[in-house]
């Protein structure tokens, strides 16, 4: 089993069209230590048939860069099996649209609050029933695992998270169970465990047994401090009061994933184009480095 990171920025990719930040500059002119990303998705399962976890804007650029989730068995052929959303968020929706040239009904997992959000305040599900349509799953948020048909061996657990719903949400400043999930993904033949959250606000007790029951973490690195945006003048809110929860400072990512039990792997994605992390030679990086923090790239694959 394998998860293909297919983009690992967060919403605006790397570099953002508009922004003129030091990283955005640098990768813009080829700087040494910094490369471009395209915005969070991953796709698990494997080896031709696969669940996309998030469908970004960039979607049709990350198909034709990993041939695995184009087998060709036929004129018109794709591997995904399903697509499973963590949010509703722009940056992990949009890509839907793309999908509408599908032959039949798109199988599409997402909990109650993202699919009303889906159909009221960003109603894409409704756009989609006049092209290929959509057959909406439920996914659980009591504990029970489900799996995607055409994907063998893979289980999946969904957790609710404290984050922000997306902005269009009635629920934004109100959020409700549901609005924002982690998921384990489970190897049913070899009892590998993969953790996904690529928004994360806090980390609880719940969230923090399934993180520690995992031999793969991979999690929100959206920001390395969590008043970045105000510092840069680009934001009067802070990370936390967006949903995410900064790398640096007392009680950040990085001290809680030090917490993990030895042996476990470590990743960050969903960067923003701000975060100095992006540097593969800044401090920061060292910093994660040391802390055997690893910060994601396209095309990275994992096998669990």
């Amino acid at each position: 089993m394998k998860l293909l990171v297919l983009g690992s920025a967060a919403g605006g990719g790397f570099p953002q069209w508009n922004c003129h930040c030091d990283n955005c500059r640098g990768v813009r002119a080829g700087a040494p230590g910094l490369r471009a990303r395209t915005q969070s998705s991953v796709a698990v399962g494997g080896p031709h048939d696969w669940v996309l976890v998030n469908a970004s804007p960039d979607v049709l650029t990350q198909l034709q860069r990993a041939p695995a989730l184009n087998p060709g068995r036929a004129l018109r052929d794709s591997g995904i099996a399903g697509v499973v959303l963590v949010d509703g968020q722009v940056d992990h929706t949009t890509g839907l649209y793309m999908l509408r040239e599908g032959q039949r009904p798109l199988p599409l997992w997402c909990t109650d609050p993202v699919f009303e959000d889906l159909t009221q305040g960003n109603p894409i599900l409704g756009v989609l029933a006049h092209f290929c349509g959509v057959g909406r799953h439920r996914i659980p948020l009591d504990g029970s695992s489900f799996e995607v048909a055409g994907v063998p061996g893979l289980k999946i657990t969904a957790l609710a998270l404290q984050s922000k719903a997306a902005p269009y949400s009635p629920h934004r400043e109100q959020p409700v169970p549901g609005d924002n999930v982690g998921l384990l993904f489970e190897n049913t033949a070899s009892g590998g465990r993969l953790f996904y959250a690529p928004g994360l606000g806090a980390i609880d007790a719940p969230v923090w047994e399934l993180m520690n029951s995992a031999d793969v973490v991979m999690v929100d690195g959206t920001f390395w401090t969590d008043d970045e945006m105000i510092r840069l003048g680009l934001s009067k809110k802070t990370a936390r009061d967006i949903g995410h929860l900064a790398q640096s400072g007392e009680g950040g990512m990085i001290e809680q994933l030090g917490r993990l039990k030895p042996g476990t792997r470590r990743l960050l994605i969903h960067i923003n184009n701000t975060n100095p992390i992006l540097d593969e030679g800044s401090p920061q990086r060292r910093e994660l480095d040391a802390a055997g923090i690893e910060v994601c790239h396209d095309g990275i694959e994992i096998e669990f």
